[in-house]
């Protein structure tokens, strides 16, 4: 289950300095997680499976609600499409409001979207569910990663955040096999009950382990609203780190979205080995956000320079051995570590730079989906000319060097002393050491 750890042993919970904690067991080795950040990552597990979950479904769906195959896509781009527009608008919104009640209120958001969707007499009501479901997104994760951050000290911040991530990571894994298993014995409107049962589980959570000082906005921040948010984005450090995570996530994704027929037409594996081949993909993303979240904290620049090039080289690599079923095995599963190893940096990066504006944190969560759409795109339209099906790897492995000389001037450039201006640094000082503190993450 989700945690700044593999999947490990939980223990009793405790409290110390007003949290409840979780004792998470690793290798005979005992650590301590707020209960908050199991209860975000609760959260981000059922907004995950409800991204992921409609691609082992939408066959029973096209059938089911008498829609055309085009139509029934419209359930996955039309939701990636909410979540660019829902994480800047509901984030702003929101932005004098105490930021615990806005993650309740948008977790139950989602779950009337999946409500609708399992209920939905029609086409158009299942992609309303769908759109309402989206809207909470990506304001979940970006102001999720505020409250995470101001449950653990500074120091740990990035592995914080990696937590509640790890969620979504674990949804990726089990997400399209899950919905196809439920799907197959109950019918598809089973999987988006299940759903909505997370959801409702996630808001228990929330409500009960996240403190509320950890939500708190103080009284500077309610009066002064949106507009300070918006003067953060004058900074060339926040919008240079949203293009580095916009080309990171498009060239991963611009290669993922085609690596099936990858993996059929050039490797020679069957339709029916593609399941496990992304269970392998999915590992290699939890892996990727945990370590990701441990170097970050460490040295988060050099992090992100590292993983977006390990990124590059093994994506460049894929195209070069996508012949060989060993190799491909091996580089889908590291393109899913180095894929989701820079998340939990270019999250508290952009956020630290804009001096712990929840706005930049939501935005960071759109330009990854804005590059998922390039990224997909242009994957496409190598295939379409005629390159062939490892020229989606190709065009990823240029999207993401591009992403990573980004990177790279964006480090160079960075205020002498870290990756924020004193003033700025204070401001995210002021917004982690606000609340009471877990242990570990």
């Amino acid at each position: 289950m989700p945690g700044s750890e593999p999947p490990g042993a939980l223990s009793g919970a405790t409290t110390e300095d007003h949290h409840v904690c979780v004792n998470i067991r690793r290798g005979g080795e005992t650590r301590r997680t707020p209960a908050g950040l199991v209860a975000l990552a609760l959260g981000s597990f059922g907004i995950g499976l409800t991204e992921f979950v409609i691609a082992g479904l939408l066959p029973q769906v096209s059938h089911d609600l008498e829609v055309s195959e085009a139509a029934a896509g419209w359930l996955v781009s039309g939701y990636a499409l909410s979540v660019a527009v829902g994480a800047i608008l509901l984030t702003a919104a929101t932005t004098r409001l105490d930021r615990k009640v806005v993650l309740l209120g948008l977790v139950a958001l989602f779950v009337l979207g999946n409500l609708l969707s399992a209920v939905a007499p029609g086409y158009a009501t299942a992609l309303l569910g769908r759109v309402v479901a989206a809207l909470c997104h990506g304001s979940f994760f970006g102001i999720g990663s505020l409250v995470a951050r101001r449950m653990v000290p500074p120091e740990r911040a990035s592995r914080a955040v990696a937590v509640m991530f790890a969620g979504l990571t674990v949804a990726n894994v089990l997400g399209v096999p899950f919905g196809a298993l439920v799907g197959a014995h109950w019918g598809w409107r089973a999987t988006f009950w299940v759903i909505t049962g997370i959801g409702v589980l996630a808001v228990a959570a929330i409500a009960v382990w996240v403190p509320a000082r950890a939500g708190a906005v103080d009284e500077d921040q309610r009066a002064a609203g949106l507009r300070p948010q918006l003067r953060a984005f004058r900074s060339r450090q926040v919008w240079l780190t949203l293009a580095a995570t916009a080309l990171g996530y498009g060239g991963m994704f611009g290669a993922f979205s085609y690596v099936a027929y990858t993996f059929t037409a050039v490797t020679g594996f069957a339709t029916g080995d593609i399941a496990w081949l992304l269970v392998v993909y999915g590992t290699g993303l939890v892996i990727g956000n945990v370590v990701g979240g441990r170097a970050a904290d460490r040295d988060r620049d050099r992090t992100l320079i590292a993983s977006l090039a390990g990124l590059a080289v093994t994506l460049a690599a894929f195209g070069l051995l996508a012949e060989g079923r060993l190799a491909s095995v091996v580089l889908v599963f590291l393109m899913g570590v180095f894929g989701f190893a820079s998340v939990p940096g270019l999250i508290t990066r952009v956020t630290d730079v804009a001096g712990g504006a929840p706005l930049a944190a939501s935005a960071n969560v759109s330009a990854s989906n804005v590059g998922n759409a390039l990224g997909a795109w242009l994957g496409g339209l190598a295939i379409s000319t005629g390159l062939g099906y490892t020229a989606p790897l190709y065009v990823g492995a240029a999207v993401v060097t591009l992403g990573l000389a980004v990177m790279v001037v964006t480090a160079l450039t960075a205020p002498a002393g870290g990756t924020a201006s004193p003033a700025q640094a204070a401001a995210g000082q002021a917004v982690s050491a606000t609340g009471r503190r877990g242990d570990d993450a």
